[in-house]
This record gives C-alpha cells, sequence and structure tokens, in this order.
C-alpha cells in the first residue's frame, strides 16, 4: 500500500513538472528551421503548436493578417483645393502625429504616479466578509474504552479595518517631491517633441521648397538649352553653323532633360520625406504653399554669449536634467527618512456569527486583520502607537546610498547637459553666419551666371560667340541657380536649428 502511494505521488510530481517544459513545443524546432504558426480562421496568427498544414510551409515568410496591417488612409478633412502653409503643415503633424499622444500619455501617466504618491497620506481604510465552515472528529480511548467525537462549527465574519500614518519625519513628503518633479519632467518632454516636431517639419518643409526651386531651375535650364539647340540649328541652316554645334547643343538639352527627371524624383522623395516628419499616410495628397521672399532676424547675429545664456534657462533637456536632479534631491530625503520613528493609528471592527473560534482573518493583496472572534460576538480595538526601525540587515543603509548615487548621478547628468547645450548653441549660431554669408555669395554669383549666359548665348546668335562658350555659361548658371537655392534652404534650416537649440521653437519658425 505505502509503495502504490509513493508511485502516486511520483507520477502527479513528474506530470506536473512537464507541464512547463511542454511549452516549447510553441518554439521554432531548430535555430534553421522556419517558424510556422497556427492561425485562426481569420488569418491572425494564435498561440499554439504549428498545425500540420502549415508546418508543410518551408518559408520564413509569416502568414498575413489583414487585421494588422491597417494601412492608414490619407486625411479626409484636408482640404484639397488648399495650398497648406508652414504654420498650417505644423498644426496637422501635431495632431496628427503619434509621437504627440505617446508624450501625452507619459505626462497624464507621471501626473497619475504623483496622485498614488500623495494616496500616502489618506487613511487605508478595507472591509472583508469570510463565510466558514468548520469540521473535525476525533477518535480515542479513554481506559479502554473507544470514544468518538464529530462536531462540526460554521458561520461567518466581518470586519472594518484602518490604517493610517500620522507622522513620518517628511518622508511621504519627500516621495510626493520626488513623483511631481517626475510629473515636471514628463511635461517638459512633452513640450520637448512638440518643439523636434515643428523643427523636423519646418526642416522637412525647407527641403519641399528647395527641391521645388531645383525643379523649377531645371525646367528653365531646358528651356535655355532648347533656345540654344534652335539657335544651333537656325545657324547650321543657314550655312553659317556646322554638325557639331548642334550635336552639342542637343547634348546639352538632353543633360538638361536627364536633370529635370532626377529633380522630378527628388522633389517626390523629399515630399514623402515631409509627410512622414508630420506623421501622416504616405497616401495623404496636399497642396503645399510657397514659401516667398523671408529676410532672416537680425536677432540671429546676435553674441552667442547672449543666445547661451538665455537659452540654457529655457531648453527643455536643461530643464528636464534640472527637475531630474530635484527628484533625486527629494528620493535622498524619503531615504533619510526611513532612519526615523513613525506613528501610525489602527482600528479594527468585526462581527461574527455562531460558533466560529477564528484568530486571524485572511485577505486578497492587503494584510490580514489580526482579531479574536471565538463564537458570537462584536468586537473593536483602536491602537495607536509608533515604529521605531532597529535592524534590517543594512537595506536601509543601502537604499540611501543608492540615492545619495543617484543624487550625484544627476547632478553630473545636469552639467554634461549644460556643456552639451552650450556646444550645440555655439555651433549652431556658427552654422547661422556661415550660411548667410553663403547665401549672399551664391546670390551675387547667380547674378553674374545669369549675365554670362545672357550675353554668351546672344553672342551666339550674333555669330560672334562659340558654342562651348554659351554651353559652358548655360551650364554655370544651372549650377549657380541651384546652389542659390541650396543656399537659401540652408540659411532657413540653420535658422530653425538654432531656435530649436536656444529652446525658442515654440511655434512655425518666424
Amino acid at each position: 500500500m505505502r509503495t502504490r502511494e509513493t508511485l502516486s505521488l511520483v507520477s502527479v510530481v513528474a506530470f506536473l513538472a512537464g507541464c512547463a517544459t511542454s511549452s516549447l513545443k510553441l518554439a521554432p524546432a531548430a535555430p534553421d528551421v522556419p517558424w510556422t504558426p497556427a492561425t485562426a480562421p481569420d488569418g491572425a496568427i494564435v498561440a499554439g503548436a504549428p498545425s500540420s498544414a502549415s508546418a508543410a510551409r518551408n518559408t520564413y515568410v509569416l502568414p498575413p493578417n489583414p487585421k494588422a496591417a491597417g494601412v492608414a488612409s490619407g486625411l479626409q478633412e484636408l482640404d484639397r483645393s488648399h495650398s497648406y502653409t508652414l504654420p498650417e503643415l505644423i498644426d496637422l503633424a501635431q495632431s496628427h502625429n503619434p509621437l504627440t499622444r505617446i508624450a501625452w500619455q507619459n505626462a497624464r501617466d507621471a501626473a497619475l504616479a504623483a496622485g498614488v504618491a500623495k494616496a500616502a497620506y489618506l487613511p487605508f481604510l478595507s472591509a472583508t466578509v469570510v463565510g466558514a465552515y468548520q469540521t473535525g472528529s476525533s477518535h480515542e480511548t479513554i481506559a479502554g474504552t473507544p470514544v468518538n467525537s464529530d462536531e462540526s462549527l460554521h458561520g461567518s465574519i466581518s470586519t472594518l479595518s484602518a490604517q493610517w500614518l500620522l507622522f513620518d519625519f517628511g518622508e511621504r513628503a519627500a516621495v510626493v517631491s520626488a513623483a511631481e518633479q517626475a510629473s515636471v519632467v514628463a511635461n517638459i518632454g512633452f513640450t520637448a517633441v512638440h518643439q523636434e516636431l515643428i523643427y523636423k517639419v519646418a526642416l522637412a518643409y525647407y527641403g519641399h521648397i528647395a527641391a521645388k526651386g531645383r525643379l523649377a531651375t531645371a525646367d528653365k535650364a531646358l528651356r535655355n538649352a532648347k533656345d540654344v539647340q534652335d539657335a544651333a540649328e537656325s545657324r547650321y541652316a543657314h550655312g553659317v553653323g556646322t554638325v557639331l554645334e548642334v550635336a552639342q547643343a542637343r547634348q546639352g538639352a538632353a543633360q538638361c532633360q536627364l536633370a529635370l527627371v532626377q529633380a522630378t524624383g527628388q522633389a517626390q522623395d523629399i515630399y514623402m520625406a515631409l509627410l512622414a516628419a508630420m506623421g501622416i499616410s504616405p497616401l495623404t495628397e496636399i497642396k503645399i504653399a510657397d514659401l516667398g521672399p523671408r529676410k532672416l532676424s537680425p536677432v540671429l547675429t546676435e553674441p552667442v554669449d547672449q543666445i547661451v545664456s538665455d537659452a540654457l534657462a529655457r531648453r527643455p533637456d536643461v530643464l528636464g536634467a534640472y527637475a531630474a536632479h530635484e527628484a533625486s534631491l527629494a528620493k535622498l530625503r524619503a531615504a533619510q527618512a526611513e532612519f526615523l520613528p513613525k506613528l501610525f493609528l489602527s482600528a479594527t471592527g468585526s462581527y461574527a456569527s455562531n460558533t466560529l473560534d477564528v484568530t486571524t482573518l485572511p485577505g486578497l493583496g492587503q494584510m490580514p486583520a489580526t482579531i479574536n472572534v471565538p463564537g458570537s460576538h462584536f468586537g473593536a480595538t483602536v491602537l495607536l502607537g509608533i515604529t521605531v526601525p532597529i535592524y534590517d540587515g543594512g537595506l536601509r543603509r543601502a537604499l540611501k546610498e543608492q540615492a545619495r548615487a543617484q543624487e550625484a548621478k544627476t547632478d553630473a547628468t545636469l552639467e554634461q547637459v549644460r556643456d552639451e547645450a552650450t556646444r550645440e548653441i555655439v555651433s549652431a549660431a556658427n552654422r547661422v553666419r556661415t550660411s548667410l554669408s553663403a547665401l549672399d555669395a551664391t546670390d551675387a554669383l547667380t547674378s553674374a551666371a545669369q549675365i554670362t549666359f545672357d550675353a554668351a548665348i546672344a553672342a551666339y546668335r550674333s555669330g560672334v560667340g562659340s558654342i562651348t562658350d554659351t554651353l559652358r555659361a548655360e551650364t554655370a548658371l544651372l549650377e549657380a541657380q541651384n546652389a542659390s537655392t541650396d543656399a537659401y534652404s540652408a540659411a532657413l534650416s540653420s535658422a530653425a536649428t538654432l531656435a530649436l537649440a536656444a529652446g525658442t521653437l515654440g511655434t512655425a519658425p518666424q
């Protein structure tokens, strides 16, 4: 009999041990064998061992699930006839980009965490109702006479318990302060996400405007090349030109045609990049307004020392690092308060019916109430006490040193962020000055190249110029116009970069 019981116990243990390892069938069978998941009738991948039908597929391509695709269509609220300006594009991005919603939820989560910390100031109340049944039997022999007894008890117990921490030398206040500073960090991060989004959309918009400018330049260059080709063919028809001149003119026109095709493709790619920066569907069709001539603000040429001083007081990363340091200081105060006594109030009321004999009431997810309710009666207890930590194996000291290390780390992080911010601002200011100088230079270059081309083609038509000089002037004009377009876009982008580095990019760049 004992052997049978032992074997039964071993069998149960072996069965339970195999339950965990049996889940290995959910994983791929080998490192070089494709995972062929089981699927539901609607195509969704489900947990479980591969079916025989799916196991027959020797491929690393996953089965499609139409529900997971979720391809977003274009924005329905767009006005197809309206040309959207940069501020309007930024508004659309802030409303539809998932990054802003994620940052908002992070800020809400941090705010709720502060509320959770504040709940420690309030008393903890719990109510418990338990129905119970007790039974027992005994078989004894007294003076050679067997005595058997059976008893059963039943009843219910209802309790209401309250616990309230009255005083803790500022530990809860420090915890709340740390949570509130964490909320500040999350809110600053929310603002930083919007600034980054404004910056990305602005740069993508400037890139789109530059691509349109290069496209217009390529189109104009093609018209110029065809004018040169017409002049060459006209000279040849009148017997004053050569076949070589005509061939060279046609080659120049073909090159300009290729440049136009390439510029068209680049403009389409940059348009897609703008939609990506906005965080909207690439299937969206939206008209983009031209920027028009814009003078850069004289603020961009202010002394860099003044820009740095103002920026460090408002940059999100600096403010976030400062708030994180304040939170670490609060956590250090909370860790130090763990060494001090705590004053608490505890109260319990209970009612037991019938014949139960219970000294401890079980609970779920909370500390059980300790009561003494033999039989049926009502009881209440109120306790006012003080608890003093004496020994915990060094846990509190380790936590305090950990908090001290965290405080030192956030302090060093704040210093590092300030240094990096200063370098970014100085670098951005230098790029602004360089881009402004480049813009002036390219404007002068474009003006000179236009005069040269006009003179060259006029001379060629008059028979005193060469086709080589004309084509060279044409190429130089195209390069100068593209350089001017790129320099203007770079100047606007560098201005936006400086505004972001200075922490002033709160709206569309002005």
